[in-house]
């Protein structure tokens, strides 16, 4: 399978268990430095921010960077191919927060997720209601998906075995977990709707790396608590010529 535009999380056998096994192996190190999640979560978030060159002379400035150097030694091998792309962003491509990633945002963002899924996990498999939210890039290169428009978004109709969309449906329908396909909807509204709806709810979300990151935030925001599972890689036509086939890993769902 080609690799991804910015990253890529699996090996020659299709495999992304490495990349799950190696950024919790890093988590773990990093919370022996610091032991508070929360903590932790706060200066990854602020790592990568306009003030970091300041920061780096602070005593928690001096190790941020070396945690820093930890996602570097760690995380590296799955990234690829992120300055070229920034270098051929179009003017307008450059305005857009999500394509210009820079790598080391990348690097805090596979921590951020990490971190958010060991703070959130408990609260929603707790929660009553519970959605998934699949990026809608899994089916767009497969032109005969049969999805059908839901309550929320879009919904999975199974209609193909080998399709990773169904594949994980039908496992998180057995844990009573509705999924829909993200289309169309502004996230940040359809989170206040729905929790509206369902004032105790959980969501589990699968995307591209920054957009996920993007879309557990906006859940933080809406008092919602997320967890999410990044795509094995980028390649859809937001990132690519061509929108090609990707994969997120079924054995972490």
């Amino acid at each position: 399978m080609r690799p991804g535009r910015t990253y890529t999380l699996t090996n020659d056998d299709g495999s992304s268990q490495a990349y799950f096994k190696a950024v919790g192996q890093l988590v773990d190190e990093m919370l022996a430095s610091v032991p508070e999640p929360r903590e932790l979560l706060k200066m990854v978030r602020t790592g990568d921010g306009p003030l970091r060159i300041l920061n780096r002379f602070t005593l928690k400035g001096r190790l941020r960077g070396r945690l820093l150097n930890q996602m570097e030694h760690s995380l590296t091998p799955f990234l690829g191919g992120i300055e070229e792309h920034i270098g051929s962003l179009s003017i307008s491509d450059r305005l857009d927060p999500i394509l210009r990633t820079a790598r080391t945002a990348y690097l805090f963002y596979m921590v951020e997720i990490e971190l958010v899924n060991r703070i959130n996990v408990s609260a929603f498999k707790r929660a009553p209601w519970r959605m998934a939210l699949v990026a809608h890039c899994l089916r767009d290169f497969r032109p005969d998906c049969q999805a059908v428009p839901g309550e929320v978004e879009e919904v999975c109709v199974r209609c193909e075995k080998g399709c990773f969309i169904g594949s994980g449906a039908r496992m998180l329908e057995d844990h009573g977990v509705e999924t829909f396909i993200s289309v169309s909807m502004d996230h940040k509204e359809l989170f206040g709707m729905l929790k509206r709806e369902h004032p105790d709810m959980g969501v589990l979300g699968v995307a591209c790396i920054p957009e996920l990151v993007m879309g557990m935030r906006l859940c933080e925001g809406s008092g919602i608590p997320a967890v999410g599972i990044p795509l094995d890689a980028n390649r859809c036509n937001r990132w690519l010529d061509e929108c090609l086939e990707t994969t997120y890993c079924l054995e972490q769902l």
